[in-house]
């Protein structure tokens, strides 16, 4: 037969078996000395037999109590882990999820669709949008402020991170739309070697060398007019004529706000824009929040896949 016996009987039977005293053990739990041998005695009608030996000089354990006192012992232990877990499960899910960024995702309402997925199984936690300049090409990562980052690959020190692609596009140039090459349908990069470029900070590293497009210039350097860190910096810049940059289409409403256009450009790569975080980072918010980042991406059909995931 199975017996149906509740943890506040076993806590209590632990007390008593450790205390041999039930007014320190009643002291020890809190509850009075009546309600400590009611309990005792419960427990006692579902083994079937005495726990304890009572006289007016001291308690003891019976043989079945002895046998009883281990397993007791480690059902409590489970238990308080099992509680621990619990409370640490539920703290993840009030806790504040950071995500950086240093342009806006957009992309037809991902974020949105991130964030429904997200709530849906995490109703309580907060999500909090970190605004990062382009001089960290990792978007807090690095530095531990963003728990996830929207980021664009390549990443610096890859092996550090995880990633899923959310969006793959054709870089475009942009250009005052007074430029020369502002009249062309597509434009060939062979066409922009000469041209002075806006180039990220030098602390961006490789993503400043993926924005000029080295791998596309044959060994030849390209031409820096000036370098930027926000999109403002970028429009400004543009306008003022001190340079041309690449730019993944989805951003080109950032800066096409008059006076600057942008063209496809033919014989360089796609961009690609990820959902990245800290591939030790094995927090229930951090993987929630890839997992809707993946449900939502593939959903949405946009040509996003897992990298490294």
């Amino acid at each position: 037969m199975v017996m149906d016996v509740h943890g506040r009987e076993l806590r209590y039977f632990v007390a008593v078996a450790e205390e041999l005293h039930f007014t320190r053990a009643a002291e020890r739990l809190f509850v009075s000395q009546p309600a400590l041998s009611k309990q005792i005695k419960a427990l006692e009608r579902q083994v079937g037999a005495p726990l304890f030996e009572r006289d007016r000089r001291e308690v003891r354990l019976t043989p079945v109590g002895a046998a009883l006192l281990p397993h007791a012992r480690r059902v409590l232990a489970e238990w308080d882990t099992a509680w621990e877990a619990t409370e640490r499960a539920k703290a993840e899910q009030r806790a504040t999820l950071v995500v950086g960024m240093s342009t806006s995702p957009g992309r037809g309402g991902l974020l949105p669709a991130i964030r429904s997925r997200f709530t849906g199984s995490y109703p309580e936690a907060t999500v909090r949008l970190r605004q990062v300049g382009w001089q960290d090409p990792t978007a807090g990562l690095a530095d531990h402020p963003s728990d996830v980052a929207f980021v664009w690959l390549p990443i610096p020190d890859p092996d550090r991170y995880r990633w899923i692609v959310v969006a793959s596009e054709p870089r475009l140039v942009a250009m005052p739309d007074t430029h020369p090459l502002a009249g062309r349908q597509i434009v060939d990069f062979a066409d922009l070697l000469d041209e002075p470029f806006l180039a990220l900070p030098k602390s961006a590293g490789e993503l400043r060398s993926y924005w000029l497009a080295l791998d596309a210039r044959d060994g030849r350097p390209p031409r820096i007019g000036a370098e930027i860190a926000t999109t403002d910096e970028t429009y400004e810049a543009l306008l003022d004529g001190r340079g041309v940059c690449l730019l993944a289409t989805g951003n080109a409403p950032l800066v096409t706000l008059g006076g600057v256009v942008t063209r496809p450009v033919r014989g360089v790569s796609h961009s690609r824009l990820a959902l990245a975080w800290r591939a030790d980072d094995r927090r229930p918010l951090v993987d929630g929040y890839a997992r809707a980042c993946r449900e939502a991406t593939v959903h949405s059909g946009s040509g996003g896949w897992p990298g490294r995931a």
